[in-house]
């Protein structure tokens, strides 16, 4: 980001748009005063809040950062929320009727004493948007606050940010790719330019109106038009989106395929799963998954939707039932999907966790999607054609050279899913694909999961986007119930 005049006056609800990659993390990051030094980035001209340099504004501005789990500081979810107020110096009985005020607020029944790392990742992000708004800051920066919850979260926490606005007057800068659900809160919208400098600062009147074109046609996403990819052809012998073992004819949807006998790959049965022994999320699991089909896994935020996905892919052990992977897919290996080496998961089952960070393994990004297939001990020739492949398809040519880490988090979230796709997997297992991506990033997304449906492998993907299930015409799975459930029974909160 660079050649940035923007002047924000005190009250304004600005709704901060842009591609991705354009820098909006950075400017929150900057506005919050933890931009700086060679790890954080760099900055030049002059930056005010308050009319005081964001470092000497540090208590005015607070920060909700897209990743949850790099706010997280104590083990317990009630001190979590306290450090913020009292790193202000609030007297004590002060501090805890903020605490419990905030995470009602945001819709986070939980015992104070609920250990942080046995959070979903909703959970986390609402906890991490219940500590910001306890020390009621002026500034309020909110980076991607609800890409993790599902519909109903995502409503509440966009009505307790408004209360807090309403109550307090504070500034707000928003970035948010689920735009609908903050434009008619916004007074203002700023759009930022890859290449510096802004693409539009207006109204949202303005921006669905008279710049709609320019900005769609940009990757901006509006309300209203986040729209399907569109057809793709199916994928010639060199894709890197081929199963690297025989497939069946594509099919034309995942009704097809399952109505002519797709090949069986993985199936459930009375299957219970668990983050750690002795505790199960979800029990009573029946599925069973076919090659050329896309499976979604919906439901609340901490009913076990990510546990489940960790499981289907082999690195978790199912808690009970039964979990068996068919010969098309065994491939001459046991039938127990968690007892398969790590190079025997490559070509059978990817995963692409909910933190891309927790994937990322090379120096830099070509490096990190050579990984997989040099695991494999493929030809340098394929390799490079694989890399070069998928760094063209998911607008990530420009950064090869760049550490993983750097990127932005829709750019991490596309490198997540290309180190996937890179060892051509018979199944894709997915969590929040779609997170963090502008219009541009998530039509190509969509376009890359339905080539490996035709292709012959199956997708299974944990999402709250309706969009994507309806674009890959996805089977459904709903969980209800789950941790949220347990732990209102076990504190006497209702949920």
């Amino acid at each position: 980001m660079s050649g940035l005049d923007l002047r924000i006056d005190a009250g304004e609800r600005v709704l901060l748009l842009g591609p991705s990659g354009a820098g909006k993390s950075t400017l929150l990051a900057a506005l919050a005063g933890v931009l700086g030094g060679d790890e954080d980035g760099q900055a030049e001209g002059e930056l005010l809040v308050a009319g005081r340099r964001p470092l000497e504004a540090r208590g005015l501005a607070g920060l909700v950062l897209q990743d949850p789990d790099a706010q997280m500081i104590m083990a317990r979810a009630g001190d979590d929320t306290a450090f913020g107020p009292e790193n202000l110096a609030l007297p004590r009985g002060e501090i805890w009727h903020r605490v419990a005020r905030a995470q009602r607020a945001v819709g986070l029944h939980l015992d104070f004493d609920r250990e942080t790392h046995r959070l979903s990742g909703g959970q986390k992000q609402r906890l991490a948007l219940a500590g910001v708004l306890a020390m009621r800051p002026e500034l309020l920066l909110l980076d991607e606050p609800t890409a993790n919850l599902d519909p109903e979260g995502a409503i509440e926490v966009r009505d307790a940010v408004a209360a807090v606005l309403r109550d307090t007057g504070a500034t707000a800068v928003i970035v948010e790719h689920r735009v609908e659900l903050w434009w008619e809160l916004a007074t203002r919208v700023v759009v930022l330019d890859p290449a510096g400098g802004l693409l539009a600062d207006t109204t949202p009147e303005r921006a669905v109106g008279e710049l709609a074109a320019e900005l769609s046609a940009r990757g901006v996403w509006l309300p209203g038009r986040r729209l399907a990819a569109a057809p793709i052809p199916t994928p010639s012998a060199t894709s890197a989106l081929t199963p690297s073992v025989s497939a069946p004819a594509p099919a034309a949807s995942t009704e097809s395929a399952r109505r002519d006998g797709g090949s069986p790959l993985l199936s459930a049965r009375g299957l219970a799963v668990a983050r750690q022994r002795g505790t199960s999320v979800q029990a009573g699991i029946d599925l069973d998954l076919a090659a050329g089909e896309v499976l979604a896994i919906t439901g609340p935020n901490g009913v076990g939707k990510s546990t489940l996905a960790l499981t289907l892919a082999g690195l978790l052990p199912p808690e009970g039932g039964e979990l068996v992977a068919h010969p098309d897919l065994a491939d001459g290996a046991a039938p127990a999907p968690w007892r398969w080496r790590s190079r025997q998961l490559l070509t059978r089952i990817g995963a692409v966790f909910q933190n891309p960070e927790h994937q990322f393994l090379g120096s830099t990004v070509r490096a990190e999607l050579a990984i997989g297939p040099s695991e494999l001990r493929r030809p340098r020739a394929e390799i490079e054609a694989r890399v070069d492949e998928l760094l063209e398809r998911l607008h990530l040519a420009p950064l090869a050279a760049a550490s993983p880490f750097s990127l932005s988090g829709g750019q991490k979230r596309r490198l997540s899913v290309a180190t996937a796709l890179a060892t051509r997997p018979r199944i894709l297992v997915l969590d929040e694909p779609t997170f963090g991506q502008d219009a541009t990033g998530w039509r190509e997304l969509v376009a890359l999961l339905d080539e490996v449906r035709e292709a012959g492998s199956a997708v299974v993907a944990v999402t709250h986007d309706r969009e994507l299930i309806a674009a890959l015409g996805a089977r459904e799975l709903r969980l209800d119930g789950g941790a949220d459930a347990v732990q209102a029974a076990d504190t006497g909160v209702r949920s």
